[in-house]
């Protein structure tokens, strides 16, 4: 890799930090050669602190570790994007990132839908809310609709009408999410448990 220290005059790049599992950008801090020397070779990422006049390895006081999981350049060659493992709060704050925020998996949309689900099991007595009537119901009812779901999936795969497919592939996937948390689990869950199967 080949990275331009020489453009700045105190020879510092840009190191933006992302968790490498759920793409938050975690923190911003600044290699020299030194540092980006000692972070390939230790598998922690190290920076040069300017406050200190010297190399750090993030977690050297707290354990907090961002062990090393890639290093990638951009198209000037002066500002690197470093994918980590954070072994703990990454901000000397306590918090996640330095700006605050969780670091908890998104999917998206799917984000977005499995918070409006939490919210409707927990005020399981709209009586104008689909979502509370099938938690109101059980979970015997919410897994009969899975299974409606998934037959009436099938049969449409087997036809030539995509719009009608797609529409059963989200009603489907849309009960399996709140099939979810009937049983108390996310979609985070099921990702734990395929990359345990994928190692």
């Amino acid at each position: 890799m080949n990275i331009d220290f020489s453009k700045n005059s105190d020879k510092l790049v840009p190191a933006i930090i992302v968790d490498a599992s759920t793409q938050k950008v975690l923190m911003l801090g600044y290699m020299n050669n030194e540092a980006y020397t000692k972070t390939i070779s230790s598998g922690k990422v190290t920076f040069f602190s300017r406050s200190k006049n010297r190399l750090w390895t993030k977690g050297e006081e707290s354990g907090h570790f961002l062990e090393l999981v890639d290093v990638k350049i951009d198209c000037d060659n002066d500002t690197l994007l470093i994918s980590v493992h954070p072994k703990g709060p990454t901000c000397h704050t306590g918090t996640d990132t330095c700006w605050g925020e969780r670091n908890d998996p998104s999917f998206g949309f799917f984000t977005t839908l499995e918070a409006i689900i939490a919210s409707r099991k927990l005020d399981s007595n709209n009586p104008t809310s689909y979502i509370a009537s099938l938690f109101r119901s059980g979970i015997n009812k919410i897994a009969q609709k899975v299974g409606e779901e998934a037959v009436e999936t099938v049969i449409e795969a087997k036809d030539n009408n995509n719009e009608l497919f797609l529409d059963e592939a989200s009603d489907l996937l849309f009960h399996y999410l709140i099939l979810l948390q009937a049983k108390g689990f996310t979609l985070a869950d099921i990702e734990k448990r395929l990359q345990s199967r994928h190692k």
